[in-house]
């Protein structure tokens, strides 16, 4: 019996419990019934909330706990927790100690995976790294499977996979807090201070991204960025090989002036590439070395040549009057708008704002006053950024010519930025925090952002 197949067989009959009825559970839930579960999905919201979502699994034999009480009496055989959730919740490690597995998707999925793996994760450019990497193997030849923190939950198309088949997942540290099992590829982009609203300080946050190479074996394989210390710091301490990729010296996959250079091969010359900004660049080294013996280097090029980016990544939603409107929704931390912001020659009109994930936003002050002329806030952190631009112009002088203007929504955000925008000028949607003060997720931030710049006229 194969691990799926013991899965099946261990899941047929029994209880299993769901915490929330969202993107990713939503298959799982439905797959968990088909195999003869008896399941319980919990969410924080109602019946009428949740629409046809809760209609659907009802007709399935769906049985509910929903509201502010949808964890009490937590129970069942087996605990699905959303990625989201922390694995020591009071109301987890109950159930815990009176014999309940506590477990997710993705912990599940790596179990149960016929195929080799290659997942990314990182503060930043995870995205992006994964997006290459799979459309590298995909141009390549190899039968391929997107997942994890991207594209769509996989556990329910492990059946379809094969031995020599290649998944490719994208993986934050709310799903690698509780991994014990690696990939044969691992990437860690870099990492930076990041939603520390969820790990208790940033050491636990290093040690969640750790876990997507701490149990890796010998003839595994860890990339890892030399140029950030808490990275090449954790490839010392890999159990496989150890590939290290750098833009300022020599490295497996390092920039020798316009050249990515695998070795003493010539891979890319960065002018192919077609997305913008040297963080690009990284994300390109970091994927090169990924695919390293697998693809070849006419592969590559001709991805770099064609690949338009991420959606919700520096994505050009419309030229209208001479000025571009960029969405870059999927700027959820301070580290990825500065680099976005780097992208532009010239100074631009941003909408910056969201949920606070406890991260500092000191550095993003420097950021905004060398970048930006109109600052447009909206969202709980307005205050920190306008706070971080303050204590630049009181240092330095840097930024006190900026106007910084509140919004009352989006549509008053976006008619503001056109307001103050002439022929030339760029406005640009990279908020520097999450979306979860406003959104579901950053992809609801953005839709909606390109949806009010499609309707200007």
């Amino acid at each position: 019996m194969n691990k799926l197949d013991e899965f099946k067989y261990n899941v047929a009959g029994k209880n299993i419990t769901v915490i929330g009825i969202g993107i990713s559970n939503l298959p799982l839930i439905k797959y968990l019934v088909s195999l003869g579960a008896n399941v319980t999905a919990c969410d924080r919201r109602s019946a009428e909330d949740l629409g046809e979502n809760y209609t659907e699994l009802e007709k399935l034999g769906v049985k509910f706990n929903l509201g502010d009480g949808y964890l009490n009496n937590l129970s069942g055989d087996m605990i699905f927790k959303t990625p989201g959730m922390r694995y020591d919740v009071p109301e987890l490690l109950k159930a815990k100690e009176n014999g309940s597995i506590v477990t997710s998707e993705m912990e599940v999925f790596f179990e149960v995976c016929p195929s080799h793996i290659i997942a990314v994760t990182g503060s930043d450019g995870k995205t992006t790294t994964t997006t290459l990497i799979h459309k590298m193997m995909t141009d390549a030849g190899y039968k391929t499977w997107l997942g994890g923190n991207i594209g769509n939950p996989l556990l329910t198309d492990t059946e379809k996979m094969k031995e020599n088949d290649w998944v490719i997942l994208e993986l934050s540290s709310f799903q690698l807090h509780t991994m014990r099992k690696s990939p044969e590829i691992a990437v860690i982009t870099n990492i930076s201070p990041n939603h520390l609203d969820m790990h208790k300080d940033y050491k636990e946050y290093i040690d969640a991204k750790k876990n997507i190479m701490l149990y890796q074996n010998e003839g595994d394989t860890l990339i890892v960025n030399a140029d950030n210390q808490v990275t090449a710091d954790i490839g010392k301490s890999a159990n496989g090989a150890v590939k290290y990729f750098s833009r300022n010296g020599m490295a497996d996959v390092y920039l020798d002036g316009n050249i990515i250079k695998r070795g003493i091969v010539e891979i890319l010359n960065i002018k192919d590439i077609k997305i913008p900004g040297m963080h690009n660049v990284e994300n390109y080294m970091a994927a090169i070395a990924a695919v390293s013996g697998l693809v070849s280097k006419d592969v590559i090029v001709n991805v770099a040549k064609t690949f338009g980016g991420v959606e919700h990544r520096i994505e050009l939603v419309r030229t209208l009057d001479g000025v571009k409107y960029y969405n870059s929704s999927i700027d959820s931390s301070p580290n990825r708008t500065i680099n976005t912001l780097r992208v532009f020659p010239n100074k631009v009109i941003m909408i910056a704002g969201g949920k606070d994930k406890g991260i500092p936003y000191d550095e993003i002050g420097p950021a905004l006053a060398e970048h930006v002329k109109v600052l447009i806030l909206i969202g709980a952190t307005s205050d920190k950024i306008q706070e971080a631009l303050d204590a630049e112009i009181n240092k330095t002088g840097n930024g006190k010519d900026i106007e910084v203007i509140r919004a009352t929504s989006y549509e008053d955000a976006v008619n503001t930025a056109r307001s103050k925008a002439h022929d030339g000028d760029v406005v640009l949607l990279s908020p520097a925090s999450t979306s979860f003060d406003m959104f579901r997720n950053f992809e609801e931030r953005g839709n909606l952002f390109k949806k009010i710049v499609n309707e200007l006229n």
